[in-house]
């Protein structure tokens, strides 16, 4: 009588091999060796998010408790005083810190719609088509990729002053259309994820090089048009160098040259002689609304930016 061969009982629901089961970087590791890798990440997690969860207590308590070291720095406070914290921010100016806002808003989404405008039909254009003096354009994107964007601020403030727009806001907007990451970032996603086949298809349909980009590249790259996107505004939001440099009435200033010249305007001077009560509680809810935003808009894009970012890392 041959002895029957019982199956492996499946694993319990409330065991790590059962949560993990269905990742294949899981399988065929033991239970210690599960334990410590969600410990590594649990540790890193934890080092990478209390800054943010201090940022988002900071505003409920007092900014005579933050300098006291025998208290907790993640002790939350009444949440009340947020709208206190606020309320001390829009006393700075005549509803400045709502004119940044708009400002910033609308300093993002037209260096979004350029950068991305221009980013994405200039790199279908090197992956697509064969011109004269195309290796030229490529080397001088590589090129230009890898200066600081430091260095570039003084000569766009030279052109900019002479076509007489500084301390305006096209002096923050028009420098967005320079994207050479961009450029090369759809060059390399075009060149691997495009079917040649489908536009040598058009081609011989009839459709000219507007056509094919409009009807083809574009549907094909919304991966790439959303990680452009992200990124574009990501940059163009928390924007601070070159608005430093070309604005100088506040009245034109975004979000982070504003909530700057706010702390500038308190700092070094003893609390019961400011004239503003702006402390710690304040500046951290000026952080706070600095970040929010970009964290929304990562929580629904980060599909496509990983994606559009993973693009043309393996070609098939």
């Amino acid at each position: 009588m041959q002895p029957s061969i019982q199956a492996p009982k499946p694993p319990t629901p409330n065991s790590l091999r059962y949560i993990f089961g269905h990742n294949p970087r899981w399988n065929g590791m033991s239970g210690i060796e599960m334990i410590i890798r969600l410990l590594i990440l649990l540790l890193f997690g934890a080092f990478f998010v209390m800054p943010l969860v201090w940022l988002a207590v900071a505003p409920t308590r007092i900014w005579q408790d933050m300098y006291d070291l025998t208290k907790s720095p993640l002790d939350v406070g009444p949440l009340s005083n947020y709208v206190v914290a606020w309320n001390n921010i829009a006393m700075f100016g005549k509803d400045l810190m709502y004119t940044w806002t708009v400002n910033s808003i609308w300093y993002t989404l037209a260096s979004v719609f350029l950068s991305v405008g221009i980013a994405i039909p200039s790199g279908y254009v090197l992956a697509v088509m064969k011109f004269r003096w195309r290796k030229l354009v490529m080397w001088l994107t590589l090129i230009t990729m890898i200066l600081p964007g430091s260095a570039m601020v003084l000569p766009l403030f030279l052109e900019m002053n002479l076509f007489r727009l500084v301390n305006n806001p096209w002096s923050i907007i028009l420098p967005a259309a320079f994207a050479p990451f961009g450029v090369y970032l759809s060059y390399v996603y075009y060149s691997v994820t495009l079917p040649k086949d489908l536009i040598a298809a058009g081609k011989v349909d009839g459709a000219n090089e507007w056509q094919l980009f409009w009807h083809i590249g574009l549907p094909l790259g919304t991966t790439m048009v959303a990680t452009l996107s992200f990124l574009t505004f990501n940059g163009a939001w928390n924007n601070y160098f070159l608005p430093f440099v070309m604005l100088n009435q506040k009245e034109t200033y975004n979000l982070p040259l504003g909530i700057a010249a706010l702390m500038n305007a308190t700092a070094g001077s003893p609390t019961f002689l400011r004239e503003l009560p702006i402390n710690e509680p304040e500046k951290a809810l000026g952080g706070l609304f600095m970040i929010i935003p970009v964290m929304i808009i990562f929580l629904f894009a980060q599909k496509y930016v990983v994606a559009g970012l993973s693009a043309g890392a393996v070609k098939e």
